[in-house]
This record gives C-alpha cells, structure tokens and sequence, in this order.
C-alpha cells in the first residue's frame, strides 16, 4: 500500500484515511479444489491492478491493496476495480477468484513461493507454515502518531471479537461445515504470534516486547507480528486484521468504516485520559473463540460485563459507541443500512450454510454463489 499521511505535523483526527488489503483464493472451477496459478494472475494483472497486487504464502492466493483514501465510496470503487481485474485474471488462467476465509475443499500444492523469507518460515515452522491457505481482510486506518496507536489498540481489545463476527466467512473445511463460523480463525491459533493484541505501556514496552519474540525465536522479524490489531510495521497506521476476507464488497466496505470509527472513538478517548480496560488475556482468547464459533447467529462475550449476549447486541453497543465518529465521516447511513442487510441476509458465513440447506450440502452450489458474489459490483 503506498501510503501518505493525512497531515505532515501533528496528526488531525477529524478525518482519517483507510486502506485495505483482501486476500483471495484461486480455485478449480469444477472441483473447487486451490489452484497453484498465482503466479499466472499476477502475470497478467496491468497498469494499476499489477501495482497493487502482491505474492502471498500460497501459490493459491493473491492480494490485492487498495490506494489510501477517506471516503467509503471510493474505497468501494478501489475494491470492485481490483476484485474485477483479479477475477479476470483468474478466469484467463483456468482458476476462480473467491473471496472465502479458509480452503474450502483440498489444497494439493502447499508448498511456498521461492522466496528466502517464506522458505524461512517454512523451515521455522514446519508443518503449520503448510496448512491449507487462509484469506484475510486487513483495514488500516490512518494515524502518524505511533505512541497513540499502541493506545487505541489497548482499548480496541474488548470490540475485535464483535468485528470477527462480522466478517466470519468460512465455515468449511474438507468439504464440510466445521460448526464454527470462522474456521480460519481456528486455523491460525496454531502459529505463536497470532491471536489477541497484549496490553502495552506505552510504545517502547510494544518495541521491547517484539523485540524479546524475535531474539528468542518466535518471530523472524517484526513482520512477524500478526496480532489482531497492531501499529503497522510498514504504514503510519492502525492495523485491524482479525477478519475473514469478506464475501461482498460491500461487506468489506462496512468493516472498514466500522473499523475507521472505532479507531477514531477510541483516539478520543485516549486523548481524554480514559484508561483502557484491564481484561484477562484468558477472557480476550474465549471471546474469539466464541466469535470465530458463533458468529453472528448466537452469542458473543461481552468482554465489559464478562457475560454472554446475543450477537446482534454487541453489535448494536458497537454502533451505538461509534456513531459520533460515523456521523464525523458521513458514513453513519451507510453503515445502518448495510448492517440491516446483514441483520436480514447474515454474514458471510450464514450465506454459505444458507446455499447449502438449499441445496443438499452441495459445496459446488456453496463456491459458484461465492465466486459470484466476489465479482458482483
């Protein structure tokens, strides 16, 4: 992603720019097994989709990074522009584009890209660098000022569960329904440095701390760093990648302005002396696991009162909190209106199981209303 900041100086949080990587998997049109041709879709991609590509640890996967911008609309437009080049690409090269959080039914080929970094990983890591691949929404959110950064990501702790639900897309594996909404999730917990974002002091107890995980082995490098909210290593912003990639556009556009409005609240409450919560690292993990499991369709924990409630509530509190910052943006009627859809429609996750009680469990039915909904505009 090629970023500018918002400002040069001190930074002005009245308006904060967005940006989004998606990750999408390549699969059989006919089998919907992974297809290993990444290297051909890149190939193929021109002009500015090429620019905005990336190799990924699959031969399976792309990504695709839309430009920086601060407003919905044309972030929307980045994301079905790179969604159509990719899909064309994939098409050119006997493959489907399909934006779904987890192999849905067999990767034959999982070994990585001839790169040093990814061969590395795969030597450090063994087996877990070689699980079937896994596909992401990553929202960045401006913010020059790292110190602050490390903040909101202490106070973003008790809200990620609610935005996992959201974006939970990838209930099969194997070919069949895991019972979990987010099977990616369940996925990753195998690698060390994934998983909630730690408490920090203050930006140099964050730098200490990846400092001690890379000399004692944990990580390679800072890149390493695959928490669920993190201070980019890259970018002057806050990174929020505890999603699923999202089956729809406009799913994915709703989790960026979710994610931007939080990021804002809780800058002001920063800045207004409110502490973060203190929550139990235990607490924050179970409250994952109760997202990537249920999803949207039964309860969640409420990492405030420590008490299960249903979805759709939390949902609601997170709406209610963020709308100031929402209103900030002009993005408050979009956000109502594309969470009542989810609210009649579900997320990603309920789509899927939705196809396949209509069609007898056929997974085939579950992928081409996946790869159609990955194109549509």
């Amino acid at each position: 992603m090629t970023y500018r900041p918002a400002v040069a100086t001190a930074p002005d949080l009245t308006t904060l720019t967005l940006g989004v990587e998606e990750e999408y998997l390549l699969l059989d049109p006919h089998t919907g097994e992974s297809l290993p041709v990444a290297d051909r879709v890149l190939t193929a991609l021109s002009g500015s989709a090429r620019d905005q590509s990336r190799q990924e640890f699959r031969h399976s996967m792309v990504e695709m990074v839309t430009p920086v911008t601060a407003d919905l609309a044309d972030l929307r437009a980045h994301l079905v522009a790179l969604r159509r080049s990719a899909g064309n690409a994939a098409e050119a090269a006997g493959a489907r584009l399909v934006a779904v959080g987890a192999t849905p039914v067999h990767e034959p080929h999982r070994t990585v890209p001839d790169k040093p970094r990814y061969h590395a990983m795969s030597r450090r890591f063994g087996p877990v660098a070689h699980d079937p691949a896994v596909c992401a929404c990553h929202v960045h959110v401006g913010m020059p000022d790292r110190e602050l950064a490390v903040q909101v990501c202490n106070h973003l702790r008790p809200w990620l569960p609610v935005v996992q639900a959201i974006t939970a897309n990838s209930p099969l594996y194997d070919g069949r329904d895991t019972g979990h909404a987010s099977w990616r999730s369940m996925q990753l917990e195998r690698w060390p440095s994934i998983g909630p974002t730690p408490h920090f002091e203050s930006a140099a107890d964050y730098d200490a701390t990846v400092d001690d995980l890379i000399n004692t082995g944990i990580m390679l490098d800072a890149a390493m760093v695959y928490w669920y909210a993190r201070p980019s290593a890259a970018y002057p912003t806050v990174e929020i990648r505890v999603g699923d990639v999202c089956p729809a556009v406009d799913d994915a556009v709703l989790v960026a302005g979710l994610a931007r409005a939080l990021v804002a609240t809780l800058a002001d409450d920063v800045r207004a002396g409110v502490p973060a919560r203190r929550i139990r690292d235990c607490l924050v993990s179970a409250a994952h696991w109760r997202a990537a499991h249920d999803g949207l369709e039964g309860d969640l924990i409420d990492l405030r009162s420590g008490c299960a409630r249903p979805a759709w509530d939390l949902v609601d509190d997170l709406v209610d909190t963020v709308a100031p910052a929402l209103a900030r943006h002009g993005d408050l009627d979009y956000v109502r209106h594309q969470l009542a859809r989810l609210r009649r429609d579900g997320n990603g996750a309920t789509r899927q199981r939705r196809v396949m009680a209509r069609t007898d469990n056929d997974v085939r039915a579950v992928l081409d209303h996946l790869a159609v909904e990955t194109r549509a505009g």
